[in-house]
């Protein structure tokens, strides 16, 4: 069974790793769990999974449409409240990535999304899922490197 106050602290986590803004993660978060409830009907845990990260996404895609853009250097020198990544280097070498690195990773890693569902959110095969965050992992330990040499 899928524990949605789990769920919800998870897409929060998303949604404030995708916009950076604690209010605006909170009030998205709400948003897509209120979408969920009215337009779906549970069925199954990876089917719930897939339908809010692809709502959270579309809402922090809205949100990004409606806000001017941020370089990464704000966003590495943004505060980060949660103790998920608390290493300067890291940060900044995640701040780096792509758009699309960030988001597999963070699903992967700090939100424990299984590969399955991860494939059904991205609708594409689990060994593409694989295959995408073996080279998502790889560019940031390359990022991670670079830190490294400037130290």
């Amino acid at each position: 069974m899928l524990d949605l106050q789990e769920q919800y602290d998870k897409i929060y986590r998303y949604c404030y790793f995708k916009l950076y803004n604690q209010e605006l993660a909170e009030d998205i978060t709400q948003e897509t769990f209120l979408k969920y409830l009215e337009h779906y009907e549970f069925t199954s845990s990876e089917t719930t999974l897939k339908y809010l990260y692809t709502i959270a996404r579309n809402l922090c895609i809205d949100e990004y449409r409606k806000q001017k853009p941020v370089s990464t250097e704000d966003i590495a020198e943004m505060p980060h409240e949660d103790n998920i990544i608390d290493n300067l280097s890291i940060k900044a070498a995640i701040s780096k990535l792509s758009e699309e690195d960030r988001e597999l990773l963070l699903l992967r890693y700090a939100n424990d999304v299984g590969i399955g569902a991860m494939a059904a959110i991205y609708n594409i095969s689990r060994f593409a899922v694989r295959r995408k965050i073996l080279a998502a992992r790889k560019r940031l330990e390359e990022e991670l490197r670079k830190e490294d040499a400037y130290e």
